[in-house]
């Protein structure tokens, strides 16, 4: 399909142009942003296994009931988040 010829193309707002205009200028004018450090391999080693084992950990040293307790406490915020959203009829 043909572009339209009526409609003139559009202007760009005064910041766009002086930013065009000095990036064609001076293409190098703003400073790069600094790269994030490296994070240190033995403490990213470290959190990871803390973070494999936590879940499963954790479940072993809750009673059951307190295990039931947590998962209706969860179920009933999920429900609540569904009630909330949903249209009234």
């Amino acid at each position: 399909m043909p572009k339209r010829s009526s409609k003139p193309p559009k202007q760009k707002d005064t910041q766009q142009l002086a930013r065009s205009i000095l990036d064609a200028v001076v293409p190098d004018a703003e400073p790069k942003p600094a790269e994030t450090p490296e994070k240190n391999p033995a403490a990213v080693a470290l959190g990871r296994l803390g973070g494999l084992k936590g879940g499963k950990a954790r479940a072993v040293k809750l009673s059951p009931a307190k295990r039931k307790a947590i998962a209706k406490k969860a179920a009933a915020k999920r429900w609540a988040n569904v009630r909330a959203t949903r249209p009234q009829s």
